[in-house]
């Protein structure tokens, strides 16, 4: 039988195998004793995950298990696995990677937390069987998105002819729904809609984006980007000049052809792609880790990496039709469509209110109820400023503070789509730079944390 299992000892592990050019060892040891004992689901675990640090994704796919499933057997020794282990979870691996991902974040290790991250994302999205793949319900707005993006593909030749009809398919998909209306919505059914069934919601192709030789430009201070932050409240700063423009151009490259955009459950077109959905490289753990060095006072060890994500909207998005609040500390918020895409230079940026969520207030809440955050706003006498749109700034603010898209009035087209990058550091309770207020009238209630995995970390602290 398996034996209980906490990522936290296993990441260091792997991270000190690693760290000492011992992970090829340490791998081969695991494999023979896979080999001995097939089902010692922590030692398969382990496996995984020094596979995954050693970008030997192809082979830890083959030691993990099929989504929803106890252990079938995969693997290099072929032999069959109950699964099941002391905490009766059986061993499917989308349930404990991103426990995995969370500690090597906190920990700092970002090769594995990006290995994991890509790993979950395969598992999650990769399968050809459509019954395999995690659920997104078919809409205009996301339709619409995967045709120009096929299209875009194959433009540039990443997909091949074949596509053509594939494309022809989903177009009589939209035309349907569209004439229900640009908001309907409908389950994928994967026997009248078998022409797109394969294909939709399904990661294609994920650009490879490798790390650079510096992804921070030099053309800001970031001394002084921490002095402004920490000694005005309420936190909100803005870097022009903020990515070199190696590093720009590669991720407004993939952002463009990484079919990871698998969140369409937001108003008006918006598509959004989550770090363990595939909205992963070493170009934006690059990227986060030059933030941390960058910013020791404001970021450094303190808050670790607790998430990144990317939207696309556009062309038209009305005004403060998002406000809500993040549930982390530091929120670095920036965006890389060309300038030349936005017909209106003071808007399409970002609205940040001087008000935090209450603490007692729940990820729901904060996050999503325009019905009390408003009136919540009107209460506190909320002003707001406004960071219009430019390519490649960024916005570092708190996270707590309650914050909106701005109107959007880009150009129509693919490559005009209004593209955001977002990295959330530390958690909102813990932030100390800038300190709440007491929590007057809204107590009682226990806050809510997006993640059941950072959870259950928490708890093991």
């Amino acid at each position: 039988m398996g034996t209980s299992w906490e990522a936290g000892p296993v990441v260091a592990r792997v991270r000190a195998a690693a760290g000492a050019g011992r992970a090829q060892e340490a791998a081969r040891v695991l494999r023979d004793a896979l080999r001995a004992g097939p089902r010692d689901r922590a030692a398969r675990r382990e496996l995984v995950l020094l596979l995954a640090a050693s970008e030997q994704e192809d082979e830890a796919l083959r030691w993990c298990d099929p989504p929803g499933t106890a252990d079938d057997g995969q693997g290099d020794d072929g032999q069959g696995d109950d699964g099941q282990g002391d905490d009766g979870q059986g061993d499917d691996a989308t349930a404990w990677l991103p426990e995995a991902i969370t500690v090597a974040l906190e920990r700092g290790d970002f090769p594995l937390a990006q290995g994991c991250a890509q790993l979950l994302a395969r598992l999650r999205w990769d399968a050809a069987d459509p019954a395999r793949r995690s659920v997104v319900p078919l809409s205009v707005p996301k339709l619409r998105h995967d045709i120009d993006q096929m299209r875009h593909l194959q433009g540039l030749g990443v997909l091949g002819a074949e596509y053509g009809q594939v494309i022809d398919s989903y177009q009589a998909v939209h035309d349907r729904l569209a004439a229900v209306g640009p908001d309907a919505r409908k389950p994928l059914d994967t026997e009248a809609d078998a022409c797109i069934a394969p294909t939709y919601n399904r990661l294609l192709h994920i650009r490879d984006t490798p790390r650079v030789a510096r992804a921070l430009s030099d053309r800001w201070d970031p001394a002084a980007v921490e002095e402004q932050y920490l000694a005005n409240a309420p936190g909100v700063v803005s870097v022009d000049d903020f990515l070199t423009e190696e590093a720009l151009d590669e991720l407004y490259r993939f952002c463009l052809e990484s079919t990871v955009w698998f969140g369409n459950r937001y108003a008006h077109g918006r598509l959004g792609a989550l770090m363990q959905d595939g909205f992963s490289c070493p170009l934006l753990m690059q990227i986060a880790e030059e933030l941390r060095d960058a910013l020791p006072r404001l970021i450094g060890d303190r808050y670790p990496l607790r998430q990144m994500w990317g939207f696309k909207c556009g062309p038209q998005v009305p005004a403060d039709v998002t406000t809500h609040a993040d549930f982390a500390a530091v929120n670095v918020n920036f965006w890389i469509t060309p300038d030349d895409a936005n017909t209106d230079e003071h808007s399409g940026g970002l609205v940040v209110h001087d008000v935090d969520a209450p603490l007692s207030w729940g990820f729901d809440t904060y996050n999503g109820r325009q019905d009390l955050i408003r009136p919540f706003l009107r209460r506190r006498r909320a002003r707001s400023m406004t960071i219009p749109y430019r390519q490649n700034r960024a916005v570092i603010f708190d996270s707590d503070l309650f914050h909106a898209s701005d109107e959007v009035r880009f150009r129509p087209g693919y490559e005009n789509l209004r593209i955001n990058v977002t990295l959330l550091y530390g958690d909102r309770e813990e932030e100390v730079h800038h300190r709440h207020p007491p929590d007057l009238g809204t107590t009682g209630l226990r806050p809510a944390w997006r993640s059941a995995a950072f959870a259950r970390v928490r708890a093991k602290r």
